[in-house]
């Protein structure tokens, strides 16, 4: 079956604390967006590669997919994540299955991506999540509790689904409660399915993390 990634890297990295996004940032000595989008050619060699950034930095994408071929689409992001990621399922055909990935979670593997497909053709979706590890507590106004964390899980990408669900989905209104693909699924009425995710698929989001990034190459070997 077809297969489609759409890395979503059109934000503006407020948080790293600098004027350039931190997808294009140098992990070592390549961009953080150089790792995300080898993750993927190397998983399938037939895959199709959708990268949305920033409208500014258009250039910037360009000068990252020369390391690849022309299999990577390039177009521009949206004001929100949701409009970013339809702008990308443009690109898309049906009858595909559709990768949607942080463009800043540059960790992931080749083994994640391949299970995230192979649950998506049986089940239709795959949203990779980990345990949470810390005890976790619940804000109400003023007051606060705790939650049981074995019914707590951590959400990570690539989301992945049918073509036929995820082009659907993507159909409705933006709404708030859009914080990711899973949540506009489930807004169309689709069930989700959740699969087991990598503590070292971080999401790359302040600067400490650009040294946790960088210890696991290292230890990767890369």
């Amino acid at each position: 079956m077809k297969k489609y990634a759409v890395i979503v890297a059109a934000g503006s990295g407020k948080r790293m604390g600098r004027e350039i996004p931190k997808q294009f940032l140098n992990l070592g000595s390549k961009p953080i967006l150089y790792y995300t989008l080898e993750a993927f050619y190397s998983a399938y060699s037939d895959i199709n590669v959708i990268l949305v950034v920033p409208p500014k930095f258009m250039k910037w994408g360009e000068e990252i997919g020369k390391a690849f071929d022309s299999r990577l689409t390039l177009t521009e992001g949206g004001d929100t994540r949701f409009q970013s990621v339809k702008n990308g399922l443009r690109h898309a055909d049906d009858h595909s299955v559709i990768f949607v990935h942080d463009g800043v979670r540059c960790l992931v593997t080749g083994q994640l991506i391949h299970r995230c497909y192979e649950q998506a053709i049986v089940k239709g979706s795959a949203i990779p999540t980990v345990a949470v590890t810390e005890t976790v507590r619940l804000l109400d106004g003023d007051t606060h509790r705790m939650l049981d964390r074995n019914l707590v899980r951590m959400v990570q990408t690539p989301q992945t689904f049918l073509s036929t669900i995820l082009l659907k989905a993507f159909e409705l209104e933006e709404q708030q409660s859009f914080t990711d693909e899973a949540s506009v699924v489930e807004a169309s009425g689709e069930k989700v399915f959740l699969i087991e995710g990598e503590y070292t698929n971080v999401k790359i989001t302040r600067p400490q993390d650009m040294a946790i990034a960088e210890e696991i190459l290292r230890l990767r070997g890369v």
